[in-house]
């Protein structure tokens, strides 16, 4: 793809939010809230198939989502406004993962078509693609820092360099099929999941296997750690959600509700809530106690993507009906002294 300039028109309302991402304000700065018991404040309608992927700005403010096949656009939503305010023709097939880097400044994209596609945030332009998978990408993943991506794809793991815009490494080639990638909050392991079942934990610095868990009976739809670090939380289409702890390997919790498979995983920032979705509705679990806190209904099919805003107020939930719904949180009572 040559690179081109996007109308500013696309991104106007965008800088403001998505860039100033050193206004974000942290979890511990918000009121007390709960999420046991969201309500619905938005559905948001755009997309012409399923929603496969969602993710926040740094500052919460926007929502970017990638559709499926015959879809293949990303959607830019003001969530103060619940408006549609930017849209990007992003790949000729499905959008599978997106992310946007800590510091603000870069929108990615993975898709079946092989490729991953850049937009630079500061000057509304689309940069560059990385060529160098062969197969379907799956899932991508960004260093605290903003400097290095990783993709998981159905050939391997590669790595990227987001400051130099281009190929670091490749950590793992043909025998590891990846279906999804999460970073610890440190930026130093890396954790895939495959469609064999099979979790692996990677030292980012060294490029070695650190440790392998034979985690589920079916492919892994996402991974994801724990605010603290210390633990690991995998979702597969066996139907389970398991806790894993990081420093010993050792099973600590499975979670068990879901009829069919499990699609996708989010935790809050808090680290007090899992959010898990499939084909019947969001599961609300607290990660603490293992106990299923709530099921919310909100899509009349399958819900396929999940995310929680980096300031823990906001979930948002894509399904195979071509919603996007957005859940805030119930605020607590305030406490008396």
């Amino acid at each position: 793809m040559a690179a081109i300039a996007l109308p500013v028109s696309i991104w106007q309302g965008l800088d403001i939010h998505i860039a100033n991402a050193a206004s974000q304000e942290t979890p511990n700065s918000q009121a007390r809230t709960n999420f046991a018991n969201p309500y619905l404040v938005y559905s948001l309608l755009g997309h012409t198939g399923t929603i496969k992927s969602l993710v926040f700005s740094p500052n919460s403010k926007i929502l970017a989502s990638g559709g499926a096949d015959n879809d293949g656009g990303i959607r830019l939503w003001n969530l103060e406004k619940g408006k549609l305010v930017g849209r990007i023709k992003g790949h000729k097939t499905s959008v599978e993962s997106l992310v946007i880097s800590p510091n603000g400044q870069t929108l990615a994209s993975c898709s079946n078509d092989n490729t991953i596609n850049l937009w630079n945030l500061r000057t509304n332009r689309f940069t560059r693609s990385f060529v160098g998978h062969t197969s379907n990408v799956l899932s991508l993943v960004v260093s605290p820092d903003s400097k290095v991506l990783v993709s998981g794809a159905l050939d391997g793991i590669r790595m990227w360099d987001l400051q130099q815009q281009r190929p670091l490494a490749t950590l793992v080639r043909f025998d590891n099929s990846i279906y999804t990638l999460a970073m610890s909050p440190d930026g130093q392991t890396l954790a895939s999941g495959d469609n064999k079942g099979v979790v692996k934990l990677w030292n980012l610095s060294t490029g070695k296997l650190i440790r392998e868990l034979t985690a589920h009976s079916n492919v892994v739809t996402g991974v994801a750690f724990t605010p603290d670090g210390e633990n690991l939380v995998s979702a597969s289409r066996d139907r389970t959600i398991k806790l894993w702890n990081i420093n010993s390997g050792e099973l600590v919790r499975t979670f068990t509700g879901h009829n069919n498979w499990v699609n996708a995983i989010a935790i809050n920032p808090d680290g007090q809530t899992l959010a898990s979705a499939g084909r019947d509705g969001i599961k609300l679990w607290n990660l603490t106690t293992g106990k299923l806190l709530n099921t919310i209904y909100g899509h009349s099919d399958w819900v396929s993507a999940i995310a929680f805003s980096p300031d823990g107020q906001t979930l948002a939930s894509g399904g195979f009906d071509k919603r996007i719904n957005i859940w805030r949180a119930q605020p607590l009572p305030r406490i008396q002294n």
